[in-house]
């Protein structure tokens, strides 16, 4: 044994970290988290009209489809696995008004997807918004009255909403517009209206993000926010404001979590599932697509290396699943494996 050998065994004793990875057997056997199709959800975007696919240009692969387009994408989906898709409008701007009133429409664009949808693919699960930025013609998320978003009058809205968008055949609403006391409205009014079994997946955290841009360019409304949402997203330096926030959903009926943006968020979806042991969710948003798809498109990285890497980093931090663009991708690569 060499002195070099020797001090190495002093400093480390029985204990060789390196071990259990010296083989890809051993890798997979101690592996502690793993990615599988059943963490996916995919959201999509959805246009008017019949028979039209449109590229979002700054999410390249990503797509906006009119209903009919949407309901093969939705076989193809639950053919890979995928449990459920989130849906995302994006309506004529001659529909879109200071209250977002097109969202209490039973024909709306929304309840036609989810109707279409869960005629043709039942056994797909169908998550639906409430939020008004889609309806509204000023991109915020509530009801906009004298440059002020307005709590009590949006939570009314949406909650008539979300009934609608249950009776068309949501299974799961996830209010994403953050205004208090939005989950008791939501889930006495769907009680009420018989909808016991259909979930809330709470926006419980849901921050004052620069990621989101490319999603605001799929549902065309970048161009028309006026102002900031900071009134009502959670500042991203408080952590623990964000968990009061999540307590509060809990507390008056939240079935889920959900943590908006995902990866710059990490810490927060762990502390809320250590917090209240409910399934927690994060949205790989928009913007954190884009830069992975840049990134990968100037060859700067191995896209979709870094793609599956950040998705088992979310289930490290304790998620139960993840909204992702990249959800088809993902599960026709694992469908491989």
């Amino acid at each position: 044994m060499t002195d070099k050998t020797h001090a190495v065994d002093l400093i480390t004793g029985h204990r060789r970290m390196r071990r259990n990875r010296k083989a890809d057997w051993t890798r997979r056997m101690v592996r502690e988290n793993a990615l599988t199709v059943d963490d996916l959800i995919w959201p999509v975007f959805v246009i008017p009209g019949t028979n039209r696919i449109e590229p979002v240009a700054a999410m390249p692969g990503v797509n906006r489809m009119t209903v009919d387009k949407l309901v093969e994408a939705a076989k193809e989906a639950a053919d890979l696995g995928i449990p459920a898709i989130a849906t995302f409008p994006n309506i004529e701007m001659d529909l879109r008004d200071e209250t977002g009133s097109n969202i209490l429409l039973a024909e709306n664009l929304i309840n036609q997807a989810t109707a279409a949808v869960k005629k043709a693919v039942p056994d797909i699960g169908m998550i639906t918004d409430v939020a008004l930025d889609p309806f509204t013609s000023h991109g915020h998320d509530g009801i906009l009255r004298d440059g002020v978003i307005v709590n009590d009058e949006t939570v009314d809205l949406v909650t008539r909403a979300a009934v609608m968008q249950a009776d068309a055949g949501a299974d799961i609403i996830a209010p994403s517009e953050m205004m208090d006391g939005r989950i008791g409205a939501i889930r006495q009014a769907l009680d009420a209206a018989g909808h016991q079994n259909v979930g809330i997946m709470s926006y419980a955290t849901k921050f004052a993000s620069g990621h989101y841009g490319p999603y605001r360019e799929a549902i065309s409304t970048g161009g028309l926010l006026k102002g900031d949402k900071k009134t009502y997203y959670v500042d991203p330096a408080n952590g623990t404001e964000a968990v009061r926030d999540a307590a509060l959903d809990v507390e008056e009926g939240a079935d889920m979590l959900m943590v908006k943006p995902g990866l710059p968020y990490l810490d927060i979806c762990w502390r809320l599932k250590e917090a209240f042991g409910l399934p927690v969710f994060a949205y790989q948003v928009s913007g954190e697509y884009a830069m992975v798809k840049a990134a990968a498109a100037n060859g700067w990285i191995d896209g979709e290396k870094v793609m599956m890497e950040q998705l088992l980093c979310f289930k490290r931090a304790g998620c139960d699943g993840i909204l992702s663009y990249f959800a088809m991708d993902v599960a026709r690569l694992l469908a491989k494996s």
